[in-house]
């Protein structure tokens, strides 16, 4: 396992995952409580239909600040960050939903080969009003001071929009910065992996049993009927 991206809910992580993977890189979704193991080099904290302040907001295991790697924040998952070390959250007095434009403040290997102003795709009824210590901008928009912030010590970086989407300028140069150059991932995975790796877990999960599978007509429960054929 390489990185692991933690779904918090968000329409868009398993959208994460995929343009990683199209990369070339391995990328696992888990559970957002999930404790991952130690042979991961990065984290991502997807984003959330809900407010890091609500009274049943999802939240991560603790643990995964104490894995020393590199950890990513996206959208609610930067909430989390900034809730965690002591910053403050709260409802934006001016949503933004849509393309916005954002300046870069500050060199960081994020931003590596891009220019100083991007179109993004912000989508957030939430904001950060105060930073937690030890954390610095390294991005804004007209309307968000921290579009994007940093803590090098604590190995942690936090983006306000959705590098994800095919809205946001230059996301997969993002997505990749922070997958090879700031958790240091070798470009090594491509698609026939993943689908030995899947039968091969469907093998060992099923063993000599015999499997009922409904089809409802869509991908998901047609590729497990693929999957399983080949067990």
């Amino acid at each position: 396992m390489s990185l692991v991206i933690l779904d918090f809910g968000s329409q868009y992580t398993q959208l994460i995952a995929r343009r990683i993977r199209q990369m070339g890189y391995y990328a696992e979704i888990l559970p957002y409580n999930a404790k991952p193991g130690s042979n991961v080099k990065g984290v991502i904290l997807s984003g959330s239909p809900f407010s890091v302040y609500e009274k049943n907001a999802p939240k991560p295991d603790n643990s995964i600040y104490e894995l020393n790697v590199p950890i990513l924040g996206i959208c609610y998952g930067m909430q989390l960050v900034a809730e965690k070390f002591k910053g403050k959250v709260a409802w934006a007095q001016k949503r933004e939903y849509g393309y916005a434009k954002i300046y870069i403040d500050k060199q960081d290997d994020l931003f590596f080969n891009i220019k100083n102003e991007n179109i993004v795709w912000m989508s957030h009824a939430d904001r950060i009003d105060k930073l937690p210590e030890g954390f610095e901008t390294i991005s804004h928009t007209q309307n968000s001071p921290y579009a994007a912030i940093r803590n090098l010590d604590k190995k942690i970086w936090a983006i306000q929009f959705h590098p994800e989407v095919s809205h946001t300028q230059n996301g997969n140069i993002i997505l990749e910065n922070f997958v090879s150059r700031i958790c240091g991932i070798k470009k090594d995975w491509n698609m026939s992996d993943f689908l030995e790796k899947a039968i091969y877990d469907i093998k060992q999960e099923v063993k000599d049993n015999k499997v009922l599978c409904a089809i409802s007509g869509g991908v998901d429960s047609s590729v497990l009927v693929v999957l399983l054929s080949n067990r």
